[in-house]
């Protein structure tokens, strides 16, 4: 997911205040008695002492205001106080001994108050309704370095001292307010308090949670510190109402826990748990599944005691699954394959009804789609990325509520007409598509692509799915989400982590209110029990359902130790302890930099340049922009170097030939750069002529091209599930002059550079049969309409309407002129030469160790790019990878066929020929895959030894090779 594509039209649901209209009960601030400090009596004046008004649960009348996370409250009449101060939470208790605060002390005395009941009201004559209040010091020394590294967005606030004699675990589990008050006893400020802080200082916890299954009896674990009363409410049912019992559960140490009998397998429970909500000012009642559920009924009413290790939710041979991986020598050997569950297999005829958009498609052997999958493989392609598959919000599990579209119709109607879309928008929440990408419990297989969302059945199809393709030579990548939850508070059915300890698990601004830049409710890695239960769901999918890698949706939003965290603890498994090697286990994600957390502003984050050292991928974005043209946020047309920039002008002023030349220019640079694994220490000489590092390329706005130590940290890609399909873009950005001929070669020319570069390359599904998405740049809940994949290669899905209104209209102009030409549209001859021409990219890849060196250093003492400086030749990239031989003297022997492989990349719309001295008097001949290729042109590709004279047809991606013992020596 990109940073602008927020897959969720979401109300900002974090700034709606809920508060119960309260009695008129009014108690003057000054001369109010301070209660007494100690533990003993601290904990039965919050049991046993009445509440001046009734503790509330959720009221009927509630008054709502919705408020910006900036707006400053305004003052009570007559009042120092703003009237909805407590609204906020300005203040973080960050220590058991410690209170943070941005605000005044001078000639100031300020308290902590707190409420059971959740009573505190700020009114004309200052703050009512608390139970205990407490004096706090100004501490001139400030805040200690634990404090800021784990909070430096604070690292300036001033510092308050708590009484040591405090029972602060009891005090969590109330409404909290700090207040200052002048020397006279009238107030000055006055907010709530954020205790993440605090909490982990005191309750982080390390022992069992979730459903724990012994031999005769099966053990609870929920934590919930704040929480005044947590219950567990057993059904034998997945919905309905007949009880089984209520658990009222004990509490230790902020863990609440009771035990059931064995007999409650196959059982399900949710938790009821009465807690101060900020959100609302109220003790919230509210029923929540399990964070660690293994299982849900449909749609997560309620969560399923289920025990993984059960042999009936194993497929046959499963324990020997880890035996039958396929092969992975080295990371530098992954290439994945990124795919969308339902894509794949809703639309395949070949496909069973019943397993159709399903785990179980993967099984179907014979099916066209599983077919495409195996011939990958074959071809050398190991690793497949699963969009999300945890149970999210945006898809209903019953299949039966799922409305659909008239495809026949649809299919009648113009390809640039704006019905299909507009049919399609109309059942959007309704029907069975959507991305994924908006979590609810990370820890279970979603239930919509399952045959039956009720029971274990998601967990035995989830398995057999990854049984299967592992079975055909493909690895499985989980596509995880622990940058942000779909929703939060006391409300709704989707909140867990919310309910069970607000203001804890989501990242919060320096008002109290949830960050949203990670599309909405973002998490807070930083807080411990946060990063402990990413680091448990990770070992959970490795171990339960042996998944082979993680890709981490928006990676910056997590801080770089958790993911390091992450990386060691998954690496520590083994086959003979866990079934599962974790060595062999590949972590990536999107490293991007922006919102509360850009510049380490909330501690070093797992943006790219943190991340160099750590073996851990980033997506290489300036290799997309290069290859394209500008980005998926800049001018729609703007060229790149496979596009037609300074080479073929569309219609965009991109400025005069000087200024196109020179951007073309620099596009190569960063290509070669991303070609040489996007390496940081890599030493190229530039189109100025300068010999300088990939660091030292910048981008457009000064930031380094190149972020990486090793070329695993760098995942190579120019088209993804966000924005417009390979096919889309190039038939977008390229003038509408050129052929539908033109533009599959241009389609090839660009997975060409992703294929051939150093680096792990990354591909999206149906770029190699010229995937069309009709133009959409963001068809995260565009139907099956639009996202269609079509494995008999009889269509790519161009033309099927106009692009959802919501993210296009702004460039339906451009879009309607190239839907409605029937010129752009591929016939099934194109998408088999594209299929063919993919199959033999991954061919040419995995025929050298050479295009997947291991090491920096490998890649800077063997990789040479030579048409580079201020005479190179537009348009085109020549990169050489040399192999030395074994018994001579300088770099080792990799490679047992080829001495020396020359690929040349050439984007203009002519043949090229021009000298390279450097390539004088070797043994090149095309690469063999490429001689027997139904591609005619590139056989037209020319090298004379005798000059080092290279020619390479027009739009043409060419690779020679020196065959060992008959080139240079």
């Amino acid at each position: 997911m990109s940073l602008p594509h927020l897959h969720h039209s979401l109300a900002l649901s974090h700034l709606l205040r809920r508060r119960a209209s309260h009695p008129t009960v009014r108690f003057p601030f000054r001369g109010i008695p301070n209660i007494s400090t100690s533990s003993a009596s601290l904990a039965d004046e919050l049991s046993h002492r009445p509440s001046r008004s009734p503790a509330r649960k959720r009221s009927v009348s509630v008054r709502c205001s919705l408020m910006s996370a900036d707006q400053p409250p305004s003052s009570v009449p007559g009042s120092a106080l703003p009237k909805d101060c407590l609204s906020y939470s300005r203040a973080y208790w960050v220590t058991k001994s410690l209170i943070a605060w941005n605000v005044d002390v001078e000639d100031a005395s300020f308290h902590l108050f707190a409420s059971k009941g959740a009573n505190i009201l700020i009114t004309d004559q200052g703050i009512e309704g608390y139970d205990v209040k407490f004096p706090l010091e100004f501490d001139e020394k400030g805040l200690p370095e634990n404090v800021t590294k784990k909070f430096p967005h604070i690292q300036n606030y001033k510092a308050f001292r708590v009484p040591s004699s405090l029972d602060v675990g009891s005090l969590l589990k109330c409404q909290l307010a700090i207040l200052s008050s002048h020397v006279d006893g009238t107030c000055s400020n006055a907010t709530g308090l954020q205790l993440p802080g605090i909490v982990d200082d005191l309750f982080a916890y390390s022992g069992p949670l979730g459903a724990v299954f012994g031999e005769d009896a099966i053990s609870l674990y929920v934590w919930a510190p704040t929480a005044q009363m947590v219950r567990a409410f057993i059904y034998r049912d997945s919905s309905g109402e007949h009880l089984l019992q209520c658990l009222s559960l004990k509490e230790e140490n902020g863990v609440w826990w009771g035990n059931g009998p064995r007999s409650w397998e196959g059982c399900y429970y949710t938790y009821e748990v009465s807690v101060y909500h900020s959100s609302t000012l109220q003790i919230e009642t509210c029923t929540v599944n399990d964070p660690y559920a293994r299982g849900l009924s449909s749609d997560g009413r309620r969560t399923l005691l289920v025990n993984l290790d059960c042999d009936k939710l194993k497929p046959t041979e499963w324990d020997m699954l880890a035996d039958e991986k396929p092969k992975l020598l080295s990371f530098s050997d992954i290439s994945i394959y990124e795919l969308h569950i339902r894509d794949f297999s809703v639309s395949d005829h070949t496909v069973k009804p019943e397993f159709q958009g399903g785990y179980l498609a993967f099984t179907s052997k014979d099916s066209a789609g599983v077919r495409h999958l195996r011939e990958l493989s074959a071809a050398g392609l190991t690793h497949v990325h699963l969009l999300p598959s945890f149970h999210f919000a945006s898809v209903d599990d019953d299949k039966r509520k799922w409305k659909f579209v008239d495809g026949d119709r649809l299919a009648t109607l113009p390809p640039d007409s704006e019905d299909q879309q507009a049919e399609v928008m109309a059942i959007k929440d309704e029907d069975g598509y959507n991305w994924g990408y908006d979590p609810v419990i990370w820890g279970v297989p979603k239930g919509s692509y399952a045959s039956d969302p009720n029971g274990p059945c998601r967990i035995l199809e989830f398995r057999k799915m990854v049984q299967a393709l592992n079975r055909i030579g493909l690895r499985v990548v989980l596509d995880v989400v622990y940058n942000h939850l779909y929703a939060s508070g006391p409300l709704g059915d989707h909140s867990v982590l919310d309910k069970l300890v607000p203001g804890y698990y989501l990242r919060k601004n320096t008002n109290g209110f949830i960050e949203n830049s990670a599309c909405t409710n973002n998490t807070a890695s930083e807080h411990f029990m946060v990063e402990r239960l990413i680091l448990d769901d990770l070992l959970h999918w490795a171990v339960d359902y042996k998944v082979d890698g993680f890709r981490f949706d928006l990676m910056g939003h997590i801080m770089r130790s958790t993911m390091v965290k992450a990386k060691c603890a998954l690496q520590t498994l083994s086959k003979d302890k866990n079934g599962t090697d974790g060595t062999k286990i590949y972590i990536y994600g999107e490293g991007w930099d922006f919102g509360e957390i850009a510049k380490n502003a909330r501690g070093v984050n797992a943006a790219q340049f943190n991340l160099c050292g750590t073996g851990i991928g980033s997506f290489n974005d300036r290799m997309r922009d290069a290859v394209l043209g500008g980005s998926p946020f800049g001018p729609p047309l703007q060229q790149g170097f496979v596009t037609g920039l300074s080479l073929q002008p569309n219609e965009h002023i991109h400025g005069d030939k000087s200024v196109t030349d020179g951007m073309l220019a620099g596009a190569m640079d960063h290509i070669q750069v991303g070609l040489a694994g996007n390496l940081r220490d890599f030493v190229l000489t530039i189109h100025k002529g300068d010999a300088v590092k990939g660091s030292e390329v910048l981008t457009h706005d000064g930031s380094p091209v190149a972020y990486a130590l090793s070329p695993s940290e760098t995942v190579n890609y120019v088209s993804a599930h966000d924005n417009e399909t390979l096919f889309d873009i190039v038939s977008l950005k390229t003038t509408m002059e050129i052929s539908v001929d033109d533009r599959c070669r241009l389609n090839h020319l660009a997975t060409s550079i992703v294929a051939f570069s150093q680096g792990i390359p990354f591909f999206h599904c149906g770029d190699e049969m010229l995937r069309s998405k009709s133009l959409d740049r963001d068809s995260y809940n565009s139907g099956d309409w639009f996202n269609r994949l079509d494995f008999s290669y009889e269509s790519n899905n161009w033309g099927v309407g106009l692009p959802p209104r919501e993210k296009n209209e702004r460039t339906w102009p451009m879009i309607k002129p190239r839907l409605a030409d029937p010129s752009f549209k591929p016939q099934k001859i194109h998408i088999l030469a594209a299929v063919e021409n993919f199959k033999n990219l991954l061919k040419i890849r995995y025929s050298s160790p050479l295009f997947r060196l291991r090491t920096a250093n490998a890649i800077q003492e063997r990789v040479r790019f030579h048409n580079s400086g201020i005479s190179l030749e537009p348009g085109v990239i020549v990169m050489s990878i040399e192999d030395g031989h074994d018994g001579i003297p300088g770099m080792s022997q990799l490679d047992p066929i080829y001495s020396y492989i020359v690929v040349i990349f050439n984007a203009c719309p002519t043949k090229v020929s021009f000298q390279l001295p450097t390539l004088r008097a070797r043994k090149l001949q095309l690469h063999p895959l490429q001689l027997m290729s139904s591609d005619e042109l590139v056989k037209n590709s020319l090298y004379e030894s005798s000059t080092g004279c290279i020619t390479i047809p027009c739009r043409t991606t060419t690779v020679f090779v020196e065959v060992r013992n008959s080139g240079y020596q």
